[in-house]
């Protein structure tokens, strides 16, 4: 998995089994973490994991990553099922390497960053202790479907989880068995979670349904909703379907007046502005439109929208908001840096990310059995009516019938032999 994220002066970014993060104001030696090289299971977790059924082998590919609010601890896991966390100032180190039961589908840090909650593909969320870095994670709550997405909200008083099967459920931190309320509403799967800075009531979501909606997520109202599609003028095809396109990444810029929403394999990203009115409410600004597929985005600390491309020649793009426009500044010096850091990484590795659809096995499949109903009704009636006008006839000369047939074979079964006619 390909992502992207700030971590203070840090650029983090992800790919495969690496992590990188590359500093955007000094010339600091990049960090970078290699999965495959890190730290191996011990053999009694192994032993444990083949009691529940779940897979052994991994390839150390990293599944998702969390940054921390004050940007000092950052948090990992793979493939392989590890749970690592990172301390980032003054230096980049490792505090610990901990196994999880499944592998995880998303990370988040409490506000007070002392958990790390994982979200796995089995549905539970478990929470991993910050300040008992060696401790074993604590089984917080269970969906009966995988989970995809996870947030929580200002203050640590919620946590907001998101399925396969269309549901965002609200519960409370500290007693996750009391659920506040349901966001229900979308018709697919929910890819995407985020409670937007500074508007602390407010939840946004993106779904396989190509869909962004905007909730009170403490009553589970829903204040907005919008079609991406409709958005970009998608035309339709000539057989008047469209391609289906997953909300795969929503993100808010530090001060809460931008958001920026990308669908997989589009090359364009949608920002939404803040419009002050009777209420705030969002409203669709503008669409940046790329040379390539996202493969991800993020806000940095002042404000500037960084995207990560499906592109060896120009992994990185960088755009400032001035006049109520969103512009590509190509010439930022932080821009080059972090580019010239990451190319040698980047050139070693497949890239292949925004080709294929990471959410194509989410969607549920239609099945129309009706045609192939209605196909062999109408059969079975064209042979009724062929045959309708013939009459049975009965057993011919010479032939016996039925009940004659058995009670001769039963005569002869029973070793009786039938008297001669006089």
């Amino acid at each position: 998995m390909a992502a992207l994220g700030a971590c203070g002066e840090w650029l983090v970014s992800t790919y495969e089994k690496k992590l990188i993060a590359v500093h955007t104001k000094n010339s600091r030696e990049p960090f970078v973490f290699d999965c495959s090289a890190a730290e191996q299971k011990p053999k009694d977790t192994e032993a444990d994991n083949k009691s529940d059924g779940s897979e052994e082998t991994g390839s150390d590919k990293i599944l998702a990553f969390a940054i921390s609010s004050s940007a000092k601890l950052v948090a990992l896991t793979d493939d392989t099922k590890r749970l690592v966390l990172f301390r980032c100032e003054p230096s980049w180190q490792v505090i610990s390497t901990r196994w999880v039961v499944r592998r995880c589908t998303s990370l988040v840090f409490t506000e007070a960053e002392d958990e790390v909650w994982a979200a796995d593909k089995s549905g539970d969320v478990y929470s991993f202790s910050v300040v008992e870095p060696q401790k074993t994670g604590e089984l917080k709550l269970g969906h009966l479907s995988m989970l995809l997405s996870m947030t929580l909200t200002p203050n640590d008083k919620y946590v907001i989880t998101a399925d396969r099967d269309e549901k965002i459920r609200v519960s409370h931190l500290r007693s996750p068995h009391n659920i506040q309320a349901f966001c229900l509403g979308h018709l697919e799967f929910v890819s995407s979670l985020l409670a937007p800075p500074g508007h602390p009531q407010w939840l946004l979501s993106g779904s396989g349904d190509g869909t962004m909606k905007l909730w009170e997520y403490e009553s589970g109202r829903r204040l907005q909703s919008w079609d991406l599609k409709q958005l970009r003028d998608m035309p339709n095809s000539d057989t008047g379907k469209e391609k289906r396109s997953a909300v795969s990444r929503i993100a808010g810029s530090p001060g809460g007046h931008h958001v920026a929403v990308q669908c997989e394999r589009v090359p364009s990203v949608q920002l939404f502005g803040m419009e002050q009115g009777t209420e705030e409410r969002l409203v669709p600004s503008s669409r940046v439109t790329l040379p390539h597929c996202p493969l991800d985005l993020t806000f940095d600390p002042q404000g500037r929208l960084w995207v990560l491309l499906d592109s060896r020649e120009t992994p990185f793009l960088m755009y400032t908001h001035t006049q109520d426009s969103w512009q590509c500044d190509s010439e930022s010096p932080e821009l080059k840096s972090v580019t010239e850091a990451l190319q040698p990484h980047w050139e070693a590795l497949q890239v292949s990310a925004g080709l294929e659809s990471q959410f194509q096995h989410l969607y549920k499949a239609n099945f129309d059995n009706m045609a192939s109903y209605r196909e062999k009704k109408q059969q079975r009636l064209q042979q009724q009516n062929e045959h309708g006008g013939k009459k049975k006839r009965g057993p011919g000369k010479g032939q016996q019938s039925n009940g004659d047939s058995k009670k001769a074979k039963k005569g002869n079964q029973s070793g009786s032999v039938p008297k001669a006619s006089s």
